[in-house]
């Protein structure tokens, strides 16, 4: 069962990195400047529906949750490469089509986490997180040359079917997958609104989330800055060949990240996850100074270390500290400040930088990711004792 969970995920997880360079070279044949209103199409719903898709989460099967998202996107991505294929290039159809696709991840990633605890083990959580975070973050690098390569030799659509194919085969995967969690003849009586409230009120519980979550939705603004300034430097510093450095730096700190989360003595996960976070400060500070290329591209791939190290502790110790049948709705308020954050830090990088300079802003913004992370270090609770094993079990990832 784990099996199929780690290939159904790796499968959706390529497919969903495989859209946004998929999407932007069918704009680009058509015309340039609808672009970011297809773009928009998709991040709006879901940034909207993703609380509805956390009640959601939490009143249904999380495998049937997943199933109809991998369907409908799907379907989504077989529209749009069936259109580009017959030549037919309209943005009207492009946006909707995406915002579909939206809709869909909206209701889809808060089923994830029960998932993972509907069919693993606790002992097995922190490994299959980690797994789940390599191929997402391979997938993350590898999609960007897998639809250039078939949208280049094919043509997009064929890009857009490849996608179809790989959320079909996801779909297929995750169809077999059965959870311990709420059998299915249970129906949740209370309203909508009344489940959402619920929800809140668990994070309100937790001040340590809420304070981690908003910490982190600093990592992911100051991160727009970054990707978006970083460049623009670089390039005009040191070639293109400079950032490529850098971004490789930080895709094999990354991917080293993830597989050494579930290798350490950790006793308080959450601690080395703020931490973690806080390490984003040195590439924006070594940027902001004009510190050589090597040193850049050294902060980075250890700043990418840390988030390696973050996803999957990170899911691994939310899952063990919310009550499961509020986990979706706890984890979408999460997902929505980080999906939020992400896109305003890259549409005000240029902006702000025209007020206050790329130097004073890239610094600020990292002490700002620093400060907020570490100050959410000191409302996460002390790390209780072990409880004593009930049978003889394999030793767990990681100590409780």
């Amino acid at each position: 069962m784990t099996t199929r969970l780690l290939i159904g995920r790796a499968l959706s997880a390529l497919a969903t990195a495989l859209i946004p360079t998929t999407l932007t070279l069918a704009v680009l044949r058509s015309d340039a400047s609808d672009l970011g209103l297809v773009l928009a199409a998709e991040l709006l719903p879901m940034l909207l529906l993703l609380p509805v898709g956390g009640v959601l989460a939490d009143r249904l099967r999380p495998e049937r949750v997943a199933l109809a998202a991998d369907l409908v996107r799907c379907l989504s991505q077989l529209a749009i490469g069936v259109e580009l294929v017959l030549g037919v290039y309209r943005v009207a159809d492009l946006a909707v089509l995406s915002a579909v696709a939206g809709a869909a991840i909206a209701f889809g990633m808060p089923a994830v986490p029960r998932l993972v605890v509907g069919v693993t083990a606790e002992h097995e959580r922190l490994r299959v997180n980690a797994r789940i975070g390599v191929a997402t973050s391979l997938s993350a690098v590898a999609a960007p040359a897998l639809a250039g390569g078939v949208a280049l030799a094919a043509g997009p659509g064929w890009a857009a079917i490849l996608t179809a194919l790989l959320y079909a085969c996801s779909a297929l995967t995750l169809g077999g997958v059965r959870t311990t969690l709420r059998p299915p003849g249970v129906v949740r009586t209370q309203r909508f609104t009344a489940d959402l409230k619920e929800g809140w009120r668990e994070v309100r519980r937790r001040p340590w989330f809420l304070a981690s979550v908003l910490g982190h939705g600093v990592w992911h603004f100051a991160a727009g800055l970054f990707l978006t300034l970083g460049p623009l430097a670089v390039t005009k510093a040191a070639g293109e060949a400079a950032w490529v450095l850098i971004v490789q730096c930080g895709t094999a700190g990354l991917v080293a990240g993830v597989f050494t989360a579930p290798k350490l003595p950790i006793r308080r996960p959450l601690v080395v996850v703020q931490v973690s976070a806080a390490l984003y400060l040195l590439p924006m500070a070594a940027l902001a100074a004009g510190a050589p290329m090597p040193l850049i591209a050294a902060a980075y791939g250890v700043a990418m270390f840390g988030l390696g190290l973050l996803s999957p502790l990170w899911e691994t110790a939310v899952a063990a500290e919310i009550p499961e049948a509020a986990l979706g709705r706890v984890r979408s308020f999460d997902q929505l400040i980080s999906f939020a954050s992400r896109p305003l830090g890259l549409a005000v990088a240029l902006p702000l930088a025209g007020v206050a300079g790329s130097a004073p802003l890239l610094m600020t913004a990292g002490v700002l990711v620093a400060a907020a992370n570490l100050a959410a270090v000191v409302r996460i609770p002390a790390a209780r004792p072990p409880a004593a094993p009930r049978h003889r079990s394999p030793a767990p990832d990681r100590p409780a």
